[in-house]
Order: structure tokens, then C-alpha cells, then sequence
């Protein structure tokens, strides 16, 4: 009887002992496979605190200008008519003749609008969205455009960088909107009007030039409105030609359709953006 009773408590406390260990063993597993999580999470986080971090450097870097560079605040602020040098970056490419380019250019600041810049062809080539430059000439006013004119030269440098759209449409009618000029921006939400006649008579959505004179190449003028104001925008057939999808989906737009768009915020006597996409809603 004791040998049986001394039996059944050592087979009951091997039974706990085992017990016990495989417990222990659960919460080494356990405390293992927490640390491991922590681990990854922690370098996770630590890998993308390190990419945010480059990622600023490297904008800081791109918005430092070299010596005798103007800012683009300084540059807004030289008076008309006065040398400027200024470094940006080729958003879009309007046109190349006679050896001068006309160039949308633009920082992380502001932007450029180059026009007629000296220019070889080969180099011309040479300026694809992003391309850094470094311009030397003279701010001028155009019918309310400022733009380094005519006469202005220009060197490629080390650097890439494309603008992000900015959608302007709350400033249009405002004051603050021309902060914005020639910058890449958007306006959504907005109804075509009338842009004229034919030779019928009946309203069309756009003409050929500013006062139907023109034909099929011509630059597109038509009318949007929004919150009871009409605004005329452009597509500047030098920048987009005829073979282009936002020209023809401006000379495929119904009076009364509303359409997002994107372009440049040129300016000729008021907003008169340079509009490069356009997407019936």
C-alpha cells in the first residue's frame, strides 16, 4: 500500500515537473517571438524615420541656390527691368526657334516662365521635365506676365525635380491667385461656356484664336465659369499641338460640361492659364 501511494506521488509530481517545464518553455517561446515583433518593428520604423529623413535632406539640398543666385522671393521682388539670375527646373517645353527656347520653369518656391531664351537646338533637346538650369537676363512684364525675356541665357546643371500640381480653384477671382503665376496648377469642378459663335450663329464651346479667326493648329481659347464668374483659358498650340489629347478634348467639350483641369497659370490681361489636360466629369 505505501509502495503504491509512494509510487502515485512521485508519477503525480513528475506529471507537475513536466507541467511546469512545458510552461516555461511556452513563455520562452512566447517572450522570444515578442522581442522578435519588437525588433522588426522598431527597425521598420527605424528605416522609414531614416528614408523620411533623406528624403528632406535631399529636398533641402535641391532648394539651396548656388552663390549669386537669387531666391525666388528676391527675384519676385528685383524690380522690372533689372538683371536677375535664377536656378530652376524645365517643367514643360513650349517652343524651339531660331535658336531661342521658351521654357516653363520652376523651384519649390515659385515659378519661371522663360521666353525666348538663347538656345541651340541640341541643346534644346537637352531640357526633359526635371532638367536643372541656371538663367542669367532680364525680368520684364507682359500685359500683367512676368517672365525673364528675350535675350536670356542659360547652363544645364546637376539637379532634378518635378512641381506638384497645386489646385488653385478656391483663389480663382482673388487677389492671392496671381501668387501662383506660372506655377503647375489645377482647377476642378468647373462648367464650359460659350466660348462664341459660328458662322451660323449657334454658341460653340471654343474658337480657333481668341477671336475665331483661326483654324485646326490655331491656339484654343474656351470658357469656364465657376460660382457665377466666366474665365477664358488657353491651349497654347506651341506647348500642345493639334495631335495632342488635350487638344482634342477641348474640340470635343459640350456647352454645360464640368471638367477638371491642369496647366500653367499664365497670365495676359488677368488669368489666362496654359491648359495641358482636361477630363470631362
Amino acid at each position: 500500500m505505501k509502495k503504491k501511494t509512494l509510487a502515485l506521488t512521485m508519477a503525480m509530481a513528475l506529471v507537475l515537473s513536466l507541467a511546469a517545464c512545458g510552461n516555461s518553455n511556452a513563455d520562452v517561446a512566447a517572450e522570444s517571438t515578442a522581442a522578435a515583433t519588437t525588433e522588426a518593428a522598431t527597425e521598420a520604423a527605424t528605416t522609414e524615420a531614416t528614408t523620411e529623413a533623406s528624403t528632406e535632406a535631399a529636398e533641402a539640398v535641391a532648394d539651396e541656390k548656388s552663390e549669386g543666385v537669387m531666391t525666388y522671393e528676391e527675384y519676385m521682388a528685383a524690380d522690372l527691368d533689372s538683371e536677375v539670375v535664377i536656378e530652376a527646373y524645365v517643367q514643360a517645353k513650349q517652343s524651339w526657334w531660331e535658336d531661342k527656347a521658351t521654357l516653363y520653369t520652376q523651384d519649390q518656391d515659385g515659378a519661371y516662365f522663360i521666353y525666348n531664351a538663347a538656345c541651340s537646338e541640341e541643346d534644346y533637346a537637352k531640357l526633359v521635365p526635371g532638367t536643372k538650369i541656371k538663367v542669367t537676363g532680364y525680368k520684364t512684364e507682359w500685359s500683367g506676365e512676368v517672365e525673364i525675356a528675350e535675350g536670356a541665357t542659360f547652363e544645364i546643371e546637376e539637379g532634378s525635380y518635378i512641381a506638384p500640381v497645386t489646385d488653385v480653384t478656391d483663389l480663382l477671382g482673388t487677389d492671392d491667385l496671381i501668387n501662383y503665376q506660372n506655377q503647375f496648377v489645377a482647377f476642378k469642378g468647373m462648367t464650359v461656356e460659350a466660348a462664341g459663335q459660328d458662322a451660323d450663329g449657334n454658341d460653340v464651346a471654343f474658337l480657333y484664336n481668341w477671336d475665331g479667326s483661326g483654324e485646326d493648329g490655331n491656339d484654343l481659347y474656351f470658357n469656364v465659369s465657376l460660382n457665377g464668374q466666366t474665365y477664358t483659358f488657353t491651349v497654347e498650340s506651341y506647348l500642345c499641338d493639334n495631335t495632342t489629347d488635350v487638344y482634342n478634348a477641348v474640340k470635343n467639350l459640350k456647352i454645360g460640361d464640368t471638367v477638371d483641369m491642369e496647366g500653367f497659370l499664365y497670365w495676359y490681361e488677368g488669368v489666362n492659364p496654359h491648359i495641358t489636360s482636361v477630363t470631362v466629369k
